[in-house]
């Protein structure tokens, strides 16, 4: 899985193959902890990643939706500014 940007410990990556469908979404990765968030609505929709690390993501994704969803839309990957 591609890694798209790393900050404060968090790892966000975006892959694409044929089980991967909408809703669009990235993989935030934090030690052994995993969530997928929607790219829509900034939620995680699946896994145990701690509030807080949940929050800062939420943050970097409202920061870079729209290179998200042109991500997902071509399936081309480029790395994204972490959240500083």
């Amino acid at each position: 899985m591609p890694e798209i940007s790393r900050f404060y410990g968090i790892v966000i990556k975006m892959f694409f193959k044929l089980k991967e469908h909408e809703p669009s979404h990235i993989h935030a990765l934090y030690g052994e902890y995993v969530g997928v968030f929607d790219l829509k609505t900034h939620e995680m929709t699946n896994g145990d990643l701690p509030s807080k690390a949940q929050n800062l993501v939420k943050e970097w994704l409202s920061i870079h939706d729209k290179e998200l969803q042109k991500m997902w839309d071509t399936q081309t990957i480029v790395k994204l500014a972490p959240l500083e």
